[in-house]
């Protein structure tokens, strides 16, 4: 850890002790440490715009409001730097002005303090836009000083266990947030402009269904019932094109009980849409167009980086066991009947794979250990075997289902189907779910009732798709890690005593 700010010393107990007095003095003066409204007219940075060009020239009189993080002082006259969401701007005190009382005033002030102030705008002999101040209003004392600005928050733990402090400490990093925000609106905006229609579902769920994944349980002590924080948003969402909605989706977080990684947390940010009378051609040409929005979205910050050049559609169709083949060796249709061999292939090439496996689990195994992470460039992977699609809809070849996911950067990127809305075969499928989770699979899905008879009123054939919105925010940006692009990722929680004891840097 670096030494505390240079404008104080000792250690962080006694920092704080001296802040409180300030504060303490502050309220017995009349002047309240904390509480007191403001109202800028200007932000730092519109300030900075209409600041005169001719250093000395006086320009119009504005207030401002923001966060301390520099303080000088030099000879009669005492520099701030005041910070907002915008930008920042000088504030300049005079002894010349109010008798010194503003001088003093700023003099008094410490890093980390939030303040309102107002005067007129001029330029430094320095050439640097400045608020020669004629009012200082303190909105908020600091008791912590804030990390060094010149280091910022430079461990990686601490960078996401105190995001505020590293957000505030170093404002770039709020721009990869500022990039997610307007992808996500990218993706609202394409699915309005094509007749989607935004909903809300369930997040306590009695069955937890939609995607194979283990779930969080909780209990509702008035219902004296178990719940579950759902995993993906499918069933409900089909149960409202039964209900004669055509085109909904809903972008929501889901849970799944899973361990953490670079490109995984046990709660992310999903989009899932459906269209009635859509295929899985119509799905393509969605995922593609959510996409290309999203990267050109983000650009919009002002870098077009080349890893988004890759993302303008079309992007090509390979099915599972072409890619398979192509890539290990082994040719999932000569061995299809012959699952042991198939097993024996794809564990002699290093898969992992369990005994007994079918043949349509082995293949998903052998592409998903050995081919998946090589795929750079945007594709489709189709053709998936029924045994791990028990949601979509069998393909002219029963040994496969018309299902696929688009896969960038050696990851899944999205999730897509021609939707199941045979409630026969719905029911069988389940049922063959239920038997593997009762027989030890955490991941399988259960048996879910309600939604077999929803079915069972008929829904019209529809597209579906998944797409993980973490994911393409680490996509378009460049993101190395899933935590980056989360405010407040998940973390292991702090042990006793572990917190730092001076500025987090």
């Amino acid at each position: 850890m670096s030494p505390v700010p240079p404008t104080e010393g000792g250690s962080l107990a006694e920092i704080m002790a001296e802040r409180r007095r300030k504060a303490a003095d502050l309220a017995i003066q009349g002047t309240a440490p904390w509480g007191v409204d403001f109202h800028p007219d200007h932000t730092c940075a519109e300030a900075v715009a209409a600041t005169p060009v001719a250093a000395g020239e006086i320009g119009n009189r504005v207030s401002v409001a923001g966060r301390i993080l520099g303080l000088r002082r030099a000879g009669g006259i005492a520099f701030a730097d005041c910070h907002d969401q915008s930008g920042h701007i000088q504030l300049l005190a005079s002894r010349d002005v109010d008798g010194g009382s503003l001088l003093r005033r700023v003099a008094d002030l410490d890093l980390g303090d939030l303040v309102g102030a107002s005067g007129h705008l001029t330029r430094s002999r320095a050439g640097e836009a400045s608020l020669a101040l004629d009012g200082l209003t303190l909105l908020a004392k600091s008791l912590r000083p804030p990390a060094d600005k010149h280091h910022g928050v430079v461990e990686q733990e601490l960078r996401y266990r105190r995001r505020y402090l590293d957000l505030l400490t170093d404002p770039s990093h709020r721009r990869i947030f500022r990039q997610r925000s307007r992808v996500v609106s990218a993706l609202r905006r394409v699915l309005d402009e094509r007749g989607f229609m935004e909903v809300e579902t369930p997040m306590l769920q009695s069955i937890p269904g939609g995607g194979a994944a283990r779930p969080f349980r909780t209990h509702h002590h008035s219902l004296d019932t178990d719940f579950y924080l759902r995993i993906a948003l499918e069933l409900y969402l089909k149960r409202l094109l039964v209900s004669g909605f055509e085109r909904v989706f809903e972008i929501g977080r889901v849970f799944r009980n899973e361990g953490l990684s670079p490109r995984h947390n046990p709660e992310f940010t999903l989009l899932e849409a459906y269209q009635a009378y859509g295929n899985l051609e119509s799905m393509m040409d969605l995922s593609q167009a959510m996409v290309w929005a999203a990267a050109a979205a983000a650009a919009g910050e002002g870098e077009v980086a080349e890893r988004t050049s890759q993302l303008r559609p079309p992007y090509p169709k390979r099915s599972m066991s072409e890619l398979v083949r192509e890539v290990t060796g082994i040719d999932p249709d000569s061995l299809w009947e012959s699952p042991t061999r198939m097993l024996q292939e794809a564990r002699l090439r290093g898969a992992k794979v369990a005994d007994g496996a079918s043949s349509g689990v082995i293949l998903f195994a052998a592409y998903e250990q050995l081919v998946e992470p090589g795929l750079e460039a945007p594709v489709f992977v189709t053709d998936y075997p029924l045994e791990v699609s028990p949601l979509a809809r069998i393909s002219p070849d029963p040994r496969f289902t018309e299902r696929f996911e688009l896969v960038i950067a050696g990851r899944e990127l999205a999730n897509a189907f021609s939707e199941l809305n045979d409630p026969i075969d719905q029911r069988r499928r389940l049922e063959e779910q239920a038997k593997l989770l009762a027989a030890g699979d955490l991941e399988a899905q259960p048996f879910d009732q309600d939604f077999v008879e929803a079915l069972e009123y008929g829904m019209p054939p529809a597209g579906g798709i998944g797409l993980g919105v973490d994911r393409l925010v680490m996509l378009v940006t460049g993101a190395p890690t899933i935590r980056d692009v989360l405010l407040f990722p998940t973390l292991r929680p702090e042990a006793a005593g572990s917190a730092p004891d001076g500025p987090l840097t």
